[in-house]
């Protein structure tokens, strides 16, 4: 079961990081029909914790609690970038408010669960690269240059692409770690070009019903039919993958996002607004 190491993240030098941590003995306490849980069970006090409503890729199936986070981007030089809000004293958060005028906040705290809370590039005020740095789980990325912010160019054949898994020409993928090259814990994402993205920042056919919130916030989070994602599954922090797994077609989820540890599965063309308990950093 290729569930992610990070999900027990080791203790780092960093006084920042030394306590909170999410226990093993606690999480291995929690059974599938309380993964739940994962979103409240801490050692102690932290920072940033609490009540958080955040854009997030829709869980439609299996058991994970609650969509995993959508990444705002931007395009520079050709090379795709995670957008990291200001920091914030009073909320010790990095927030953007009213993000592209769509009356959500986006803060640091969308990012604090499944252990991630305790890696440095979640740190509000870490000194962190914002590229999303390649790290292939697909065989037309593996032969791409390792290590280096992902290309736009990478992606020309996007609207044609395909692997055997799904339907071809709905998008192409990557995956990438963001904020995290050099530290234990890695934030880790999945980036998809498809034509749907512009047609959701647009709200056009069949997005046309999407929350005006919702709209807004794509069109601000997303470029040149880019969108990225945490990718971390909410049930038992496994690493999930959009096309990466033939094993998705038995759930029906050929072209969805798809975690073979326990067949959870989310529609990256169904954003939704949720609320969750995000966990406080260690201090």
């Amino acid at each position: 079961m290729p569930v992610d190491e990070d999900k027990y993240p080791a203790e780092s030098g960093r006084r920042r990081f030394v306590k909170g941590v999410v226990g093993s003995a606690a999480l291995s306490s929690v059974g599938a029909g309380g993964a739940a849980a994962l979103d409240t069970v801490t050692q102690e006090a932290g920072s940033g914790g609490g009540q958080t409503q955040y854009v997030a890729i829709e869980n439609t199936a299996g058991p994970a609690p609650r969509g995993m986070p959508l990444i705002p981007l931007e395009i520079q030089d050709g090379e795709l970038y995670g957008v990291w809000p200001e920091y914030n004293s009073e909320q010790d958060l990095a927030v953007a408010e009213d993000f592209g005028g769509s009356g959500i906040t986006y803060s640091s705290a969308w990012f604090q669960y499944c252990g991630l809370q305790s890696a440095q590039g979640v740190d509000p005020q870490a000194d962190a690269n914002n590229a999303f740095i390649s790290s292939p789980s697909y065989t037309w990325q593996e032969e791409q240059e390792s290590g280096v912010p992902l290309q736009v160019s990478w992606f020309d054949d996007y609207e044609s692409w395909g692997n055997g898994i799904g339907t071809d020409g709905v998008g192409k993928p990557a995956t990438a770690n963001w904020r995290s090259e050099e530290a234990s814990t890695k934030i880790t994402v999945q980036v998809l070009r498809s034509p749907r993205v512009t047609q959701m920042a647009n709200g056009e056919g069949p997005f046309s019903d999407l929350p005006g919130q919702v709209q807004q916030f794509i069109d601000a989070a997303t470029a040149q039919d880019f969108m990225a994602w945490t990718n971390k599954c909410t049930h038992f922090c496994c690493v999930p993958g959009w096309k990466t797994n033939e094993g998705a077609e038995n759930y029906d989820a050929g072209d969805d996002v798809y975690c073979q540890c326990h067949q959870s599965v989310y529609d990256p063309f169904s954003p939704v607004l949720k609320t969750f308990t995000a966990l406080p950093r260690p201090n």
